[in-house]
């Protein structure tokens, strides 16, 4: 599921943990070529069956469907916790949204501002792949799709495309708790590492909440809205946490930020209206996680997929 990420803080104080594997450098001889055969079998019919699995996903929630995203630049860097090789494939879809239209003025200046979360670049990150580097080293490499029309600004623009770089850097970091180093390198003469996979991505529009007014100063403190949990369904093993959070004198979403962690819930209401920082006792998944607004009752309603409780 393709989601907005900017450069912004992590708010989950539980960490989301990726599987890093790596392949043993080999030599050549005919019983290796016949596991490598059958690695290559057994790696088609994995590919098969998660292809299949994901249509079937598709079939069963009609909002997302299967896209294979073109090839588009390859960036490497290290993983600063035990230096490993990782690559990140930067991809391009039409059926990724486009995020919202910025100069190179406005994007220097964003940069330059202290809470860049402003501006949010939709992509879709995918699962972690093992691959082999051209020096026969196991590495590992990330897929991170964004809007062709996006991609080809940024292919433009040098500044744009270090901006997209930092962005998916960190939502990999954010998604897979990793912490990757931001001296990168994107490979001239290679688009891709590894085979295109395919993704699974929303194709009807979520709600999403965030921040677009400039930031403004107040001398008054934030008040704690008033709000109700509860799960669903209301008895057995639970499914989904619900929040509903009464807002009067909000009138529309533009003016609310927030950040969900995996138990853990932060809203603002600029400016400086009301502010709620809330721990709860699930872990949720925060990729598909909605959220909803309603400017008539002034009540944000956030539904929460629970993991695990």
């Amino acid at each position: 599921m393709y989601a907005s990420l900017a450069l912004n803080r992590r708010t989950s104080s539980t960490p989301k943990h990726g599987l890093i594997s790596a392949y043993k450098t080999m030599t050549t001889d005919s019983t290796l070529l016949t596991s490598e055969m059958e690695l290559q079998q057994q790696e088609d019919l994995y590919q098969q069956l998660l292809l299949q699995t994901m249509e079937n996903m598709h079939t069963e929630n009609p909002d997302s469907k299967v896209i294979r995203p073109q090839p588009g630049i390859c960036v490497k860097t290290t993983s600063e916790t035990d230096k490993q090789k990782v690559f990140v494939n930067i991809c391009q879809s039409n059926s990724v949204p486009p995020p919202p239209e910025l100069s190179r003025e406005d994007l220097v200046e964003l940069l330059q501002s202290e809470d860049p979360s402003g501006y949010r670049v939709p992509m879709s990150l995918g699962e972690p792949h093992t691959e082999v580097d051209n020096s026969s080293q196991g590495c590992t490499a990330y897929d991170v799709v964004i809007n062709q029309e996006f991609f080809q600004k940024c292919q433009k623009e040098a500044l744009f495309q270090q901006f997209v770089i930092m962005v998916s850097l960190e939502g990999l970091e954010n998604k897979y708790n990793l912490t990757l180093s931001r001296e990168w390198k994107v490979l001239k003469n290679r688009k891709f590492l590894g085979s295109v996979n395919k993704q699974n991505i929303r194709t009807k529009s979520r709600p999403v909440i965030q921040e677009l007014q400039p930031q403004e100063t107040s001398s008054s403190i934030p008040k704690r809205p008033e709000f109700t949990m509860f799960v669903e369904p209301p008895a057995g093993v639970p499914e989904y946490l619900i929040a509903e959070i009464k807002l009067p004198g909000v009138v529309s979403s533009r003016s609310l930020v927030l950040d969900i962690g995996e138990d853990r819930l932060v809203l603002t209401a600029r400016p400086s209206l009301y502010h709620l920082d809330i721990f709860h006792p699930f872990l949720v998944d925060q990729d598909t996680s909605v959220a909803q607004y309603n400017s008539g009752t002034q009540i944000l309603t956030i539904t929460l997929p629970v993991v695990s409780s």
